[in-house]
């Protein structure tokens, strides 16, 4: 059977990055943090934990971490069937991308964080990249443009962002003065959101281009959109975010100009979540579920 202070030690470790903020959450000195660290991969008889080149989880550590979310899920259901059992707040860690989060997220879940008492710890990744922190078992769900599920879980589609070409009104004669040519994309800075972003590559194929750009990287949905208005360069920018349906961040109107009216690249946006969550979960998916077809274009 596992110790779940043990199993809490190697949780809150990852979860803030160190050893010492951990024994701050958990009322502990560093030096017994790390003691049941040390008892845990004593008892498992491998690592659960590398801290070089950084403190990361390994292999076994993130199968406990992966163990740990569904088991605090279940619990969750107990207490709601069993009301003697103490009522503390449930805490999901969920991997979605930076735009869905700018825009959507917050209408969908708002709603259900109140009624639940949830708390979300929030971890941003590109959208071709996310379900990779769900495979390691270090988020309990997964929102990303990906329809292969992992293995013990489920994947359900909620629908799809569309994604055009926008540029400040200044930018474009300037970049593209004869249109959009190989030329021109050779020499035009783009906004990319970082290494892994293949939204630009897929513009520019539909294009007809499939060479070099040059580019800036920009992690951010709001930093995006203040670069291109700053006439920095074009990106993608999702249609949500142009028309302000669903963000408070005002573009004035005709101070972006749209590269390309009929080249749009859509993502498709699915949940993932693991099979043994619970009712919770089933609630929790529900609910997104529904906002994802009020807020969400349909998939194509």
């Amino acid at each position: 059977m596992l110790d779940y202070k043990l199993l809490e030690a190697l949780i809150t470790v990852v979860e803030t990055g160190g050893f010492e903020r951990a024994g701050l959450v958990l009322g502990l000195s560093q030096s017994a943090v790390s003691q049941r660290i040390k008892l845990l991969e004593s008892r498992l008889g491998q690592p659960v934990l590398t801290r070089h080149p950084h403190l990361q989880a390994t292999p076994a550590g993130r199968r406990l971490l992966n163990h740990a979310q569904q088991v605090q899920l279940l619990e969750r259901d107990l207490r709601r069937q069993i009301p003697a059992l103490s009522e503390d707040r449930t805490r999901l860690r969920i991997a979605l991308n930076a735009d869905s989060l700018a825009t959507w997220w917050g209408d969908a879940i708002g709603d259900f964080c109140q009624e639940e008492g949830l708390l979300l710890d929030m971890v941003v990744e590109d959208q071709d990249v996310g379900l990779r922190r769900m495979r390691e078992g270090d988020v309990a769900a997964c929102l990303c443009s990906s329809d292969q599920p992992v293995a013990g879980a489920r994947c359900m589609a909620l629908g799809n962002m569309p994604y055009r070409a926008w540029a400040h009104r200044n930018y474009v004669p300037r970049y593209f003065p004869e249109g959009l040519t190989a030329r021109a994309f050779q020499e035009a800075p783009a906004i990319v959101f970082g290494p892994h972003d293949q939204l630009q590559h897929r513009f520019l194929a539909q294009c007809g281009y499939h060479g070099r750009f040059p580019y800036h990287l920009c992690p951010s949905s709001e930093g995006f959109i203040r670069l291109a208005m700053a006439g920095m360069g074009y990106g993608m920018i999702p249609d949500n975010m142009i028309s302000n349906r669903q963000t408070t961040l005002l573009v004035p109107e005709g101070e972006l100009i749209n590269l390309a009216e009929e080249v749009v690249v859509n993502v498709p946006l699915y949940w993932h979540y693991w099979r043994h969550g619970g009712e919770f979960m089933e609630r929790l998916t529900r609910a997104i579920a529904r906002a994802g077809s009020a807020l969400l274009e349909p998939l194509p």
